[in-house]
C-alpha cells in the first residue's frame, strides 16, 4: 500500500499579470514544499503543469528547480499531458521535463490491429506494486469519444490507478462540453482526474482542484489552490490540502451612475481591510447615466495599492448600458467610446428603427468561445443570441 500526492491544472505561465504569476507560481512551489515533508512513496500530476505546450523560459527555469528538488528526495512523479500542455505535434516541453529525469509520461497506447476494432489500449507504468495507467487532455474535449474506446491492458493483483484529464457527468454543470459518464470509465482503484477546477470527490473519482485558482472567478469561488494526498493505508485515505497565499477580499459594487460610480466605490474601498491581499472587484449594474469608460478604473487601483492591496483585479462582465445608452452626447474622443461615436453618427444620417438594435448585435456578436466549447456549440449559441436580438 502507497502513499502519494495528486496534483492536477498547476497552468505555470497562465496569469498574464506578473503579480498573479508570482503567486501561482509560490503556490506550486508550496505544493512541492508539502510534498516533500510528507513521505510520499510517489506524485501525480494529472495535466496542464504548464498553461501551454511552450512555456516562456523563465517559467521553464523556476519549473526544472522544484522538479530537481523532487529528484534529489528520490520521489519519483508521474503525469500527462492536459488539454493547454498537449501538443497536436506530441512534442512539448514536458519531453523535456522527462528527458532530463525529473518524471515519466505514462501516456502508453496503441490500438487493436483487428478490422474495425476501435479500442484503444493503455499500458500501465508499473511502481512497485502499482499500476499507472493515463490518457492526455486534449482542446474542445476531443479526447472524451477516444476514452470511451479505451481498455485498460491487465495488471494482475496491482493496485490500478487511472489519470484522466476529463470531465465527467457529475462535475460538467452548465458548461457547454462534452464529457463522460463515470460508468463509461474502466476499472481502476483510484482515478486521478484534472480538467475541471473543482475540488470534487466521489468514491474513487477524485478531482483535486487547481494549485493555485485561474480566473477571477476561480478566486471568488475556491479563494486558494489546493492537490490530494492519498494513502491507501489510512482510514482517511484521501485528503484534500488547500495552498493558502494571499488573502482575498471581495468587492461588489451595483452601479447606476458611472459619473459618480469612482467616488464611491473608493469610499467603499476605505471601509475594507486591503493590506496585502488580493481585492476582486465586481462591478455589476444597469447604467443610467454615462458610460462604463466614465468609470475610473485606474484611479480605483491606485487607491487600493495605496491601503496596501497587493493586486486589485476588476469584472464589469455584468455591468450593462441601457439600450438607448448611444442617444448620450459623446464628449470624449478616445478608443474606449469610438464604436459609441460612429453608431451614433451613422444613425443620426440614416435614421432606422433598426439603429436601435446594432449596440444588442455588437453584443451579440462579440460572444467568445468558451474554453472545450465544440465549434458548432459555440456557433448554435452565437445563432441563437443573434435571433434573440433581431427577434425571429
Amino acid at each position: 500500500m502507497v502513499r502519494f500526492a495528486h496534483i492536477a491544472d498547476v497552468h505555470l505561465g497562465g496569469w498574464r499579470q506578473p503579480e498573479m504569476q508570482k503567486l501561482n507560481f509560490q503556490s506550486f512551489k508550496k505544493t512541492i514544499d508539502i510534498c516533500l515533508n510528507s513521505k510520499l512513496d510517489f506524485i501525480l500530476i494529472a495535466g496542464d503543469l504548464f498553461d501551454s505546450a511552450y512555456p516562456p523560459i523563465e517559467v521553464l527555469k523556476d519549473t526544472f528547480e522544484q522538479f530537481k528538488r523532487l529528484k534529489e528526495a528520490r520521489i519519483p512523479v508521474f503525469l500527462i499531458a492536459g488539454s493547454h500542455d498537449y501538443s497536436v505535434s506530441g512534442r512539448t516541453f514536458l519531453d523535456v521535463l522527462e528527458k532530463a529525469g525529473f518524471c515519466k509520461n505514462v501516456f502508453n497506447a496503441e490500438k487493436s490491429e483487428r478490422e474495425n476494432d476501435e479500442t484503444i489500449y493503455l499500458n500501465p507504468e508499473v511502481h512497485g506494486n502499482i499500476a499507472i495507467y493515463g490518457y492526455h487532455g486534449k482542446k474542445s474535449g476531443l479526447e472524451v469519444p477516444e476514452i470511451r474506446k479505451i481498455k485498460l491492458n491487465d495488471s494482475p493483483g496491482m493496485f490500478k490507478i487511472f489519470m484522466i484529464h476529463s470531465t465527467i457527468d457529475k462535475v460538467v454543470g452548465n458548461v457547454p462540453m462534452d464529457y463522460l459518464n463515470t460508468n463509461e470509465l474502466p476499472r481502476a482503484d483510484y482515478y486521478a482526474m484534472g480538467h475541471i477546477h473543482v475540488r470534487y470527490r466521489e468514491g474513487a473519482i477524485v478531482y483535486p482542484g487547481p494549485v493555485f485558482p485561474n480566473s477571477f472567478k476561480e478566486l471568488e469561488d475556491l479563494e486558494q489552490g489546493s492537490f490530494c494526498i492519498v494513502d491507501t493505508k489510512s482510514s482517511e485515505q484521501i485528503q484534500h490540502i488547500k495552498v493558502p497565499t494571499k488573502e482575498i477580499q471581495k468587492a461588489e459594487f451595483e452601479i447606476k451612475d458611472a459619473y459618480s460610480a469612482t467616488d464611491h466605490i473608493i469610499t467603499e474601498l476605505e471601509k475594507m481591510p486591503l493590506k496585502d491581499k488580493i481585492v476582486l472587484l465586481r462591478v455589476k449594474g444597469e447604467l443610467e447615466k454615462g458610460r462604463n469608460s466614465d468609470i475610473k478604473f485606474s484611479k480605483i487601483d491606485d487607491f487600493a495599492r495605496s491601503k496596501g492591496a497587493y493586486f486589485m483585479i476588476k469584472n464589469t462582465h455584468d455591468l450593462k448600458m441601457q439600450e438607448m445608452a448611444m442617444d448620450v452626447d459623446i464628449s470624449e474622443k478616445n478608443s474606449e467610446n469610438i464604436e459609441d461615436e460612429t453608431i451614433k453618427n451613422y444613425s443620426e444620417k440614416n435614421p432606422s428603427e433598426f439603429n436601435g438594435k446594432i449596440p444588442q448585435l455588437m453584443n451579440a456578436l462579440s460572444l467568445e468561445k468558451q474554453e472545450d466549447e465544440k465549434n458548432e456549440t459555440f456557433t448554435t449559441r452565437l445563432i441563437d443570441e443573434v435571433r434573440r436580438v433581431l427577434e425571429f
